[in-house]
């Protein structure tokens, strides 16, 4: 039997490889909703803040929603190699900075990356072994647009563009490694949430187990 005290010193060298969660979704189908909840929940998880050149919406706030930034700026440090993937959507650029990746991974954190299918793309290129991805559907076309409307954060034409640019996003689905229909929102964060405590669990991220088993097995 293992005493308390050797389990615990045991227990904390289970150390693991941090991982990063990739959260898409069509704009409107809950994805933003579903982040914030994790990071609520989930006091390990950090948010990977992206650049983008769009404008703020009222209700997002700087360094926390985006880091906002001109189209100059964001070319300046997309020539420089400074972003992880970068992608334009509805004619507005967006982009993951890599530094705070790089230090968050080298230390174990795991990071929550929002981002579309484009930037996924290019993520999985990069950093396919450390991802786990998730594409969020919405339950209908109409109830889509019924979110989107019901935000009351875009014009009509906007609407429009966002729920034709959806069909083009939901193609994409096949690629990421769970898909999630987001019919209810707890219903759909529970699933989010269980898929990021068994991806942590994972055998080839818990880099600290062979000296774990060793210890016991003295």
């Amino acid at each position: 039997m293992v005493s308390g005290d050797l389990n615990q010193r045991l227990s904390s060298r289970v150390d693991r490889r941090g991982l990063m969660l990739v959260l898409s979704s069509p704009s409107g189908a809950g994805k933003s909703t579903i982040a914030r909840n994790l990071l609520r929940e989930e006091p390990e998880l950090q948010l990977s803040v992206s650049v983008t050149t769009r404008g703020r919406r009222p209700s997002e706030i700087e360094g926390t929603h985006y880091h906002f930034i001109s189209q100059r700026e964001f070319e300046m440090v997309r020539d420089n190699d400074g972003l992880l993937e970068s992608a334009e959507v509805h004619g507005n650029f967006y982009g993951t900075p890599l530094g705070p990746v790089q230090q968050a991974m080298s230390q174990g954190r795991d990071m929550l990356f929002d981002v579309d299918w484009q930037g996924a793309l290019q993520m999985f290129e990069a950093a396919r072994a450390d991802i786990v991805s998730i594409f969020i559907l919405p339950p209908s076309m109409k109830e889509l647009r019924n979110r989107l409307v019901r935000r009351a954060e875009d014009a009509e034409d906007v609407i429009e563009r966002r729920l034709e640019n959806a069909k083009t996003e939901m193609k994409h689905w096949a690629e990421y490694d769970y898909v999630i229909i987001n019919d209810d929102l707890n219903r759909a964060f529970s699933e989010v949430q269980s898929i990021l405590i068994s991806e942590r669990l994972r055998r080839d991220r818990r880099v600290g187990l062979h000296g774990f088993v060793n210890e016991l097995l003295k």
